[in-house]
C-alpha cells in the first residue's frame, strides 16, 4: 500500500484533477476516452445492426470503428487546449 502514499502518484492525481496538461495526463485521458468510445460504439452497433448481423459481431464492429473518429478529435482538442493555455 506504499504506492498509494508515494509523492509521484499524489502529484499525478493532483494534475489530473486540476486539469494540468502534460504528456502523462494527456495519455491517460486518451486511454479513458478511447475506452468510453469503444463501449459507446459497441452499444450503438448492437442497437443499429444487432438483429441483422448478430449482436456480438455488431458490437465488435462498433467497438473497433468508434475510436477511429474519436482519437483524432481528442488529439486535436488536446493540441488546441495546449496552445490556448500556453499563449
Amino acid at each position: 500500500m506504499d504506492i498509494l502514499h508515494s509523492p509521484t502518484l499524489k502529484h499525478f492525481l493532483t494534475s489530473m484533477v486540476t486539469g494540468e496538461l502534460n504528456l502523462t495526463t494527456e495519455l491517460v485521458w486518451l486511454i479513458i476516452a478511447t475506452a468510453l468510445s469503444m463501449i459507446g460504439g459497441a452499444i450503438g452497433g448492437m442497437i443499429l445492426a444487432g438483429k441483422d448481423i448478430g449482436y456480438a459481431f455488431s458490437a465488435m464492429l462498433g467497438a473497433l470503428f468508434a475510436p477511429a473518429g474519436t482519437i483524432p478529435a481528442i488529439l486535436l482538442g488536446f493540441a488546441a487546449l495546449t496552445l490556448l493555455s500556453n499563449y
